[in-house]
């Protein structure tokens, strides 16, 4: 019998009318909330407001835009406030709502018993196995990968951890009502909703100091706690789980099982490690960084071993214990008389006491439960999981397999996983500093005066000279610099944290704007010069790794990684690190620096010969792609992407950034934050073992797409650079149409917005330029250059047999296909009537028309190749639930972009009155807008 109070999911039914109503229910309750708490008034106001934003939406009319910049310049500067955050909450709330549910649609997929989902590790096992892939290449796969998604900062993405913490509870409680209730309990839930809701009008936000690198830290943090502790763990269970249930169980053959010890999916961070462009990162920092992922996993650790103590309540009157465990217990401080009949417990509080010295020792400030008595500190991960492997081991043997199953197995998952580190710490400078720094440990020791200006053969002679060398450059009584002084402080402080968190804790350091041979060779005489590298060994402690960022960096890297890997002290340091590379390959910058199709290509032709160059030199590759939240930045789905790399380019390999709103729209509900996990492993599974089995047609075929690719790109490159670098007054436009000055000034981040102090796109940093395009819905890094580069092609002749090789590369070539997919995403959440508001507050009326005009042209030119290529001239025809995602949240969207213009109108008005005051409560809903719209498109970050 149905129960009314569950939504129904049969074949039949709206498959959506649950979110729907979920949406109307926070809404409506919001609403509730906005009128007790800001009055009648307000609530009408902002009603009054979405309404007359959706008539100007539906049908562009000039009198409903009329009435709404009327009625928006008409606000009080307090009205402004709360309809910006009524707005603002409103997108969070559909954000909860709409992953809610993603988890309801993939559970009733489930219960129905269909086929496994794309995407899960299920539907890659199948398809697999109906490949002829067996067992032991899946089990060999597993246990030599490695898989990690790495945090970085986002400026306008660090939430307060009480926002974060309601929003928990508002999805939780959600989540609720979808169990059979009773008509009481259904009500409770929804008082429960209103009082959560409640509290998130009545929490600020947003941070109004500046930002820190420590705020960024706790940010990523909370994110461990909902999600990554505890589901990390459980995917490894699953995973194990569908290997049995595809190739039928190991019969016990202890081969036939991935290692116990292979913790393929490991969690990366850069924050508090990343100091290119950020002066605020330094050793500090990185102690810092540590010290609270330290406390964070460990504090973990002792809730855990607490419970379960309390779950394992074994007896030997009733059980026999192994040898081992018994020695565990007989260990233990805890010398109560009421436990000596339970050595589970009793082992249990001397491991409690062991974890409890270890996190004291390793700076964690405070414990919450004292322990019994006590102990020595562990001295590594390690000898934790042994012990929690001595426990496991005891209940298999005597008739307890399945006690292990309820925190057992996890924790002992998560101490291989986690370790006493709980991410690695990458490190990151740029090459310009590094050539620095040498070059005064050069002058200063006598080597060379003047290290920069020697030529690259000079340079890289140099540096293998002073790497062979057994004399420091580094005096002891001299004084240096203050870079170079923070710099070596902060090497040293890498072996420092690696010594004291294990050898996991900083493993990683990135190079930005890598160029040439000498640029990671100078790295390598700095961790010589530190004690990271032990020169006569040739073993290096920590990987040096190039970022290959812009278009010619990119055309560049087979050959500086060829170079590099030729000589033979580079070849040695490699081979002590297992005959791997890592390479990090940057989205963000090509895309600023070429445009959306020339940076694709670029990339996807860097990785095609790096892989050559890498086979040749019988080194295995594996590439970091260094990703942001918007497609201009490499964003998209994660799955697809990876799916669609070259061949040869995963291998079991690969690590790739998660930052900005992603992070929370893919870990900040814990279920939403498994399937984002499982996506990752699933497609690398698929991109590394499905086999190549192109026949000779197909791979001519593939050739020519190429060829046409590399055409299209020059093209797009040509039109791109054209309008961004090369049109006079550009510039000026983009500072005046987006909110770019307002993020720069707003210190909306710990990391300034341009790495020099100059209006130069070049200068710019990416994450800045693709969210302030994102910001006044134009998203013009996703799109702009590709139709200008097909309609030349096409118009040169013969263009119907071109655009028909166009379509079969959109059928037949995942690279392609994915490509457009992207851009389909974004002209999806571009809106032409927001922008033209946007453009309004271009002061300058000759230059607003002439570069707006532009844009337009090249968006209906964009809108209609990509009909003739697809088919299709409905956006995203695809994805229906992203679609219909995106069109009902645009009604509470759309108000805004609208009340952002305003405010920003306002704040430039009182910039240029010398006798004015700059207004903290506009500053402030400035913020809250671009929080708002950041958090209603979900990836323009």
């Amino acid at each position: 019998m149905n129960n009314p109070a569950l939504p129904d999911v049969t074949a039949g039914a709206d498959k959506d009318a649950p979110l729907k109503e979920d949406i109307r229910l926070l809404g409506r309750l919001l609403g509730d909330v906005l009128r007790d708490q800001e009055g009648a008034e307000v609530f009408d106001l902002v009603e009054t407001i979405r309404q007359t934003a959706v008539r100007f939406r539906r049908d562009d009319d000039p009198d409903a835009s009329k009435e709404l910049t009327t009625m928006l310049h008409g606000l009080t500067r307090d009205q402004t406030i709360s309809v910006v955050r009524a707005f603002s909450y409103f997108s969070h709330l559909a954000n909860i709502a709409e992953d809610q549910h993603h988890n309801r649609r993939r559970r009733a997929h489930l219960l129905g018993g269909s086929a496994p989902r794309a995407g899960s590790i299920g539907y890659a096992l199948d398809k697999l196995a109906g490949a002829g892939i067996g067992r032991d290449e899946v089990q060999a796969f597993f246990n030599d990968a490695l898989i990690s998604p790495v945090l970085t900062a986002h400026p306008t993405e660090v939430q307060r951890k009480s926002i974060l913490d309601a929003e928990h509870d508002i999805a939780r409680l959600l989540a609720e009502r979808d169990t059979p209730l009773t008509p009481r309990e259904r009500q409770r839930n929804e008082q429960m909703l209103h009082a959560r809701i409640a509290t998130l009008w009545q929490t600020r936000m947003l941070r109004y100091s500046k930002l820190t690198v420590a705020d960024e830290i706790d940010n990523a943090l909370s994110y461990y706690r909902i999600t990554f502790l505890r589901e990390l763990p459980a995917l490894y269970d699953d995973i194990e789980f569908e290997i049995a249930e595809q190739y039928g169980p190991d019969d016990g053959a202890q081969d036939d099982a991935p290692k116990p010890h292979a913790s393929y999916l490991q969690m990366g961070s850069w924050i508090g490690g990343d100091r290119d462009g950020n002066p605020n990162v330094n050793a500090d920092t990185m102690r810092h960084a540590l010290t609270r992922q330290s406390t964070t996993i460990l504090d973990f650790y002792l809730d855990e071993v607490h419970a379960l103590g309390a779950e394992l309540s074994a007896s030997t009157l009733l059980v026999d214990v192994t040898p081992a465990l018994e020695l565990l217990a007989q260990n233990s401080p805890d010398a109560s008389p009421h436990r000596s009949d339970e050595p589970y417990r009793r082992a249990l509080i001397g491991i409690y006491a062991r974890l409890a010295a270890t996190a004291r020792e390793l700076g964690v400030g405070h414990i919450l439960r004292k322990e019994v008595g006590h102990a020595a500190p562990y001295l590594d991960p390690e000898l934790f999981a042994a012990d929690l492997e001595t426990l496991a081991d005891s209940l298999r043997q005597n008739h307890g397999a399945m006690l292990t199953m309820p925190r057992l197995a996890g924790l002992l998952r998560a101490a291989r996983i986690f370790g006493f580190h709980l991410a690695s710490l990458d490190m990151r400078q740029s090459s310009d500093i590094h050539e620095r720094v040498l070059a005064e440990l050069l002058a200063r020791a006598g080597v060379e005066p003047d290290y920069a200006a020697l030529d690259e053969d000079a340079k890289i002679a140099l540096l293998l000279r002073e790497l062979d060398s057994a004399r420091p450059l580094i005096s002891l009584w001299d004084t240096y610099g203050e870079e170079t002084t923070s710099e070596l402080a902060i090497l040293r402080c890498a072996r420092e944290i690696r010594l004291r968190y294990g050898p996991r804790a900083i493993r990683n350091y990135i190079i930005s704007h890598t160029e040439t041979v000498s640029d990671l060779l100078e790295v390598l005489l700095l961790q010589k010069e530190t004690g990271l590298l032990r020169a006569s060994s040739t073993t290096g402690e920590v990987m040096v790794i190039p970022l290959f960022e812009t278009i010619p960096d990119l055309q560049r890297a087979a050959g500086i990684m060829d170079a590099w890997m030729a000589l033979p002290f580079v070849a040695n340091v490699i081979a002590k690190q297992g005959h791997l590379q890592e390479v990090m390959l940057g989205y963000s910058d090509s895309n600023k620096d070429g445009g959306f199709l020339t940076s694709n290509w670029e990339l996807y032709q860097a990785e095609l010969k790096l892989v050559d160059v890498f086979a040749q030199q019988k080194v295995k590759l594996r590439l970091f792609h260094g990703r942001g939240g918007t497609v201009g930045r490499g964003g998209g789905p994660s799955y697809d992407a990876i799916r669609a790399q070259p061949p040869g380019t995963v291998n079991g390999q690969i690590r790739l950034t998660e930052q900005g709103e992603i992070i929370a729209s893919k870990f900040s509900n814990a279920e939403i934050g498994r399937r984002n996990l499982e996506l990752l492993v699933s497609a690398t599974l698929e991109a590394s073992l499905t086999p190549n089995t192109a026949s000779e047609a197909q791979t001519g075929r593939l050739h020519r797409f190429e060829s046409v690719m590399a055409e299209l790109s020059n093209r797009a490159y040509k039109a791109y650079r054209d309008l961004v670098y090369d049109t006079p007054g550009f510039t000026d436009y983009f500072f005046a149409a987006t909110p770019i000055a307002e993020i720069a000034e707003l210190n909306l981040g710990s990391r300034p917005a341009s790495r020099k102090s100059t209006r130069r796109i070049e200068d710019l940093r990416a994450i800045p330029w693709g969210f302030s395009w994102g910001q006044c819905r134009l998203l013009l890094p996703g799109w702009f250059g590709f139709a200008s580069a097909v309609h030349g092609w096409l118009g040169e002749g013969e263009r119907e047999a071109k655009l028909a090789e166009l379509r079969t590369m959109f059928q037949e070539w995942p690279f392609f296909a994915t490509l457009l997919s992207n851009m389909d995403m974004v002209l999806a959440k571009t809106d032409l009537p927001i922008a033209r508001r946007y453009a309004e507050l271009v002061a300058d009326v000759e230059l607003r028309e002439r570069i707006f005009k532009r844009i337009t042209a090249e968006h209906a030119l964009t809108l209609t190749i990509l009909e003739d290529i697809t088919g299709t001239g409905e956006r995203l025809q695809g994805n229906p639930l992203l679609a219909r995602s995106i069109q009902n949240r645009f009604a509470y969207l759309d108000p805004l972009n609208h009340l952002q213009v305003e405010l920003i109108g306002r704040h430039r008005a009182l910039a240029l009155d010398p006798a004015s005051q700059v207004d903290a409560r506009v500053h402030r809903g400035i913020h809250l807008s671009i929080n708002g719209v950041a958090a209603g498109l979900r990836n323009t970050g």
